[in-house]
């Protein structure tokens, strides 16, 4: 924990549960009164490192966007996120919200977001 908290470490990996556009992670607890939470040091993780990138299936099994506006699942730690990379694409958070960075073959910028409900941009390309 003097590592995470120190701020020594450069980029941290995470799970989520949900993302939303400004960054906020939740993946300790659904929220569902059935679900066992699982606090740990995701808390000190999110906001000890440098850097934050989540890995995530971008749906849930039942269909349901994990990007979404504002979570609705109890916060791990606010505006910690910096990128999040999907089964579908890999999105940058800006403060100008998600960016789509770059997709899998064969999905589109509507696509995500007629999945997500979110109204994404692409990254500009490097100059």
């Amino acid at each position: 924990f003097a590592m995470m908290r120190g701020g020594h470490l450069d980029i941290c990996v995470l799970g989520a549960f949900q993302v939303s556009v400004a960054g906020d992670l939740a993946n300790w607890h659904t929220g569902a009164p059935d679900a066992i939470p699982a606090v740990g040091g995701a808390m000190d993780l999110a906001i000890g490192a440098r850097q934050v990138f989540v890995m995530m299936d971008l749906l849930t099994r039942s269909g349901d966007s994990k990007l979404v506006e504002r979570c609705t699942y109890p916060l791990t730690a606010p505006a910690c996120v910096d990128r999040i990379y999907t089964d579908l694409a890999v999105f940058d958070v800006t403060e100008q919200g998600l960016r789509v960075r770059e997709t899998v073959e064969g999905v589109t910028l509507a696509d995500l977001c007629r999945l997500t409900g979110l109204a994404l941009e692409a990254l500009a390309p490097a100059a």
